[in-house]
């Protein structure tokens, strides 16, 4: 077994992605909106175009359960996970990260950051101390005890949960801009984020969902409940999984696999192999040539430029001709409307026009991933990182 897919079994048990807040920020930042309907739709969009001024000091209590509290805007912000990176970039705040993830290297001037990365998965206390920040924004997987010793270390850390909505992703941009005061930011990029939501959801909504499947390798596949099926979902695909019920990450056998019969897979540049293998290809999948390829960074972190990027493609994949006449607004188009809501968009211009400086290409990189609980991931990569390389080593 080769290195590519040892890595992609091993990320598997990671997969479950992050950064969404546990309680809305509240205070004198005012209040974010709580909406818990899954429903991506008009009363989104509305919602996305928040408040735009930021004032201290802000209090949001965390997925530990932890009121935490800045009195002023943070100068210095290390990120744990590239989606939090990512969303910093998108509202704006890129100037204040002075530390990132090995897998945010594909943001343009992360490589001027300090890498906090550990040796294996996750990252190190020992530099992310060095980076000597404000604030700490830590994925879900970030170990309860790497929180503790962040925070006995005299760190203001915001330990966020799991993401599963578009919906989380808007309320995790929304948090984030008003912990670091970049709400402005914030809102514009979810108005930009839903515009693209909404336009897809529309283009998509007179035709029939096509079957689809996201494989992750090893038999694992991306179940509903999860940020995955989300953007499946709003794009005009419909989760083969859902008609097992089968929920989160699970490992499905092949004789299972081959049952579901999707009519699309959907692959990313750590899981194209699959489709020279059985029981992929024998799926109508690939015996017709429905493949859709997105670059993992856009699958795998649920931040605003990941869901433009990612609806958009798999809008262009599921459904071709739909697509072809569907607006896809640009930033400038989506922060314009917010001004003037009855403004008509203008041809859709290529994505690379927004003004924020993310590649929207980057190179084909590991992307990181996220989990139910860094305690339960470590737990099942004992377990298949033992015998895959038992495996390796015969």
């Amino acid at each position: 077994m080769n290195a590519s897919r040892i890595t992609t079994l091993l990320v598997v048990s990671l997969l479950l992605v992050s950064a969404v807040p546990a309680v809305a920020a509240t205070g004198s930042a005012g209040s974010a909106s709580t909406a818990t309907t899954t429903d991506v739709g008009a009363h989104a969009l509305a919602s996305a175009q928040t408040q735009t001024t930021c004032t201290f000091p802000v209090s949001a209590t965390d997925a530990t359960g932890t009121e935490v509290t800045l009195d002023e805007r943070p100068e210095r912000v290390t990120t744990l996970n590239p989606s939090a990176a990512q969303t910093m970039w998108e509202i704006g705040g890129e100037s204040q990260v002075v530390g990132v993830t090995q897998y945010a290297s594909y943001l343009d001037g992360a490589d001027a950051k300090t890498n906090v990365s550990g040796s294996g998965f996750g990252a190190s206390v020992e530099k992310v101390v060095g980076t000597s920040p404000d604030l700490v924004l830590a994925p879900n997987t970030t170990s309860t005890e790497t929180v503790r010793s962040l925070r006995d270390a005299g760190l203001t850390v915001f330990h966020f949960s799991t993401a599963t909505t578009i919906e989380d992703v808007r309320e995790k941009t929304t948090l984030i801009g008003q912990l670091t005061g970049n709400c402005e930011g914030a809102a514009e990029a979810n108005a930009w984020m839903m515009a693209n939501v909404e336009t897809a959801r529309e283009a998509t909504a007179d035709g029939e969902d096509v079957r689809v499947l996201y494989p992750l390798g090893g038999g694992y596949v991306a179940g509903t409940d999860t940020y995955i099926d989300a953007m499946l979902s709003v794009s005009g695909g419909a989760n083969v999984a859902a008609e097992r019920n089968l929920t989160g990450y699970p490992q499905v056998n092949s004789e299972v696999l081959l049952e579901l019969a999707p009519e699309y897979l959907v692959v990313t540049e750590s899981s194209s192999y699959l489709l020279g293998q059985e029981p992929y290809t024998s799926m109508p999948a690939v015996e017709d040539n429905n493949t859709v390829s997105v670059d993992s960074n856009w699958m795998t972190q649920p931040a605003p430029r990941s869901v433009v990027t990612g609806v958009r493609t798999l809008t262009r994949g599921f459904h071709p001709d739909a697509a072809a006449n569907a607006e896809f607004e640009t930033r400038a188009e989506a922060v314009a409307a917010m001004a003037t809501p009855t403004a008509t968009a203008t041809e859709s211009q290529p994505i690379t026009d927004s003004p924020t400086a993310v590649d929207d290409t980057p190179a084909s990189s590991p992307t990181e991933t996220t989990g139910p609980g860094f305690g339960v991931a470590l737990a099942v990569l004992a377990v298949l990182g033992s015998a895959l390389l038992a495996r390796r080593e015969r």
